[in-house]
C-alpha cells in the first residue's frame, strides 16, 4: 500500500518548487447553541480566532493540482513546545469551476505520511480537495527521544495517550474550521477519510465535529476492547493487566472516550462509509461489525484481504470514497 500511494503522492506529475510568500490569517471557530450541545464535552473547542501560516510548497503542473502547507497552534498546548505547532498539507486541485466536497485526511498508525498523501493526492486529481493533517507526536511534532525521552501517540500510559487522542481530535476540528473557509469548498459539504488508526480518530472527529457531514472510515471499528480481547496480539497484554486487577470491564470503562461506538448515536447523523478486510489480521473483523450494527448500519463494503493486504483493493476502495463523496444528501 505505501508503494502504492508513493506513485500518488510523491513524483511523476512535473514537479515545480514553489517559492510563494507566506499567507497569514485567522480562522474563527464559532459552533454554538444545539450544535455545540451535540459534541462530546471533552472534544468541545472554545469559540475564538487561531492564527494560521500557509504557503504553496509543490505545484503539481501536469497533474493540476498543487501543495499548500498550512500550520497553526493546537487547540491543547502539551509540555513540548514542538508538539504544539499543527502542521497540515492542502492539496487543491486547480481550475474546479465550483466549491464543491472537501476532506480532511487522518493516517494509519506509521505515521509517515505516505498513506494519507497518496489518498488526498487521489481525491485532488479527481476534484476533491483534501487536508492531511499531522497527528500529535509525528513527524515534526516529535519531540527528541535523547532529550525528551520516547515521547509517542500511544503508548502503556493510558493517561497519556488519552490526552493525546484528545488533542488530536481538537486540532481536527481546526483543521476542519480551516478547510471550511477556503474559496474551493462548500463548506456544507465536508468529509473525513481515515485509515486503520486513521479510522479509529476519524470516528470519535466526525462525531464531535458539526461541520462534518461525511465520513468514510477504512480498516477501522468500534467496541475495541470486545474486539480485541481474544487477539492473539493482545493475550499478553489482557494477562498483564488481569494480574494488576484490570478488568475486562474496568478498562472498557477507561477506553470508551476514546471509542468510535461509544459515539455511534453522534455519528447516526453522518452519511458513513465503512471499509473492512474480511482477513483483517490486525484490527477484527468482529470491531468493524460492531461499529456498523452502533451507527444504524450504514453502507459498508468488505474486501477478501488482511490488514495490509487490502493494499492490493486500493483503487476500488479509493473510488467507492470518491463516490461517497461526491454523493448528494
Amino acid at each position: 500500500m505505501r508503494l502504492l500511494f508513493c506513485l500518488f503522492a510523491c513524483g511523476v506529475t512535473g514537479v515545480a518548487e514553489a517559492a510563494d510568500p507566506v499567507t497569514r490569517g485567522t480562522v474563527t471557530v464559532n459552533v454554538a447553541g444545539d450544535e455545540a450541545a451535540k459534541v462530546p464535552p471533552e472534544y468541545r473547542l472554545p469559540p475564538g480566532d487561531f492564527a494560521f501560516e500557509s504557503r504553496q510548497k509543490y505545484d503539481l503542473q501536469y497533474s493540476g493540482v498543487e501543495v499548500i502547507t498550512v500550520t497553526f497552534p493546537t487547540a491543547l498546548p502539551s509540555a513540548f513546545a514542538v508538539n504544539n505547532t499543527v502542521y497540515c498539507e492542502y492539496f487543491r486541485p486547480k481550475g474546479l469551476a465550483k466549491p464543491g466536497p472537501a476532506v480532511i485526511v487522518l493516517d494509519i498508525l506509521d505515521g509517515a505520511g505516505v498513506v494519507s498523501r497518496g489518498q488526498a493526492m487521489w481525491l485532488a486529481v479527481h476534484g476533491v480537495p483534501a487536508l492531511c493533517m499531522t497527528m500529535p507526536y509525528y513527524g515534526p511534532r516529535r519531540p527528541d527521544d535523547k532529550t525528551a525521552g520516547k515521547q509517542r501517540f500511544l503508548s502503556m500510559d493510558v493517561p497519556r495517550s488519552l490526552e493525546h487522542v484528545r488533542q488530536c481530535v481538537l486540532d481536527a476540528r481546526r483543521a476542519v474550521a480551516w478547510l471550511a473557509v477556503q474559496p474551493d469548498v462548500d463548506p456544507a459539504k465536508l468529509g473525513l477519510l481515515g485509515t486503520s488508526l486513521g479510522s479509529f480518530m476519524g470516528g470519535i472527529v466526525a462525531a464531535s465535529e458539526p461541520r462534518i457531514t461525511s465520513a468514510c472510515l477504512l480498516l477501522g471499528g468500534g467496541g475495541l476492547v470486545e474486539a480485541f480481547a481474544e487477539h492473539p496480539q493482545a493475550a499478553g497484554v489482557m494477562a498483564a493487566l488481569q494480574l494488576v486487577g484490570v478488568t475486562r470491564k474496568s478498562l472498557q470503562e477507561i477506553v470508551a472516550r476514546v471509542d468510535p461506538i461509544t459515539y455511534a448515536e453522534q455519528l447516526k447523523a453522518k452519511r458513513l462509509l465503512l471499509i473492512a478486510a474480511s482477513r483483517d489480521d490486525i484490527v477484527p473483523p468482529l470491531a468493524m461489525r460492531q461499529l456498523w450494527r452502533a451507527t444504524g448500519e450504514p453502507k459498508i463494503v468488505w474486501y477478501d484481504a488482511t490488514h495490509v493486504g487490502a493494499a492490493q483493493f486500493v483503487f476500488p476502495m479509493m473510488n467507492a470514497v470518491l463516490e461517497h463523496l461526491r454523493e448528494e444528501k
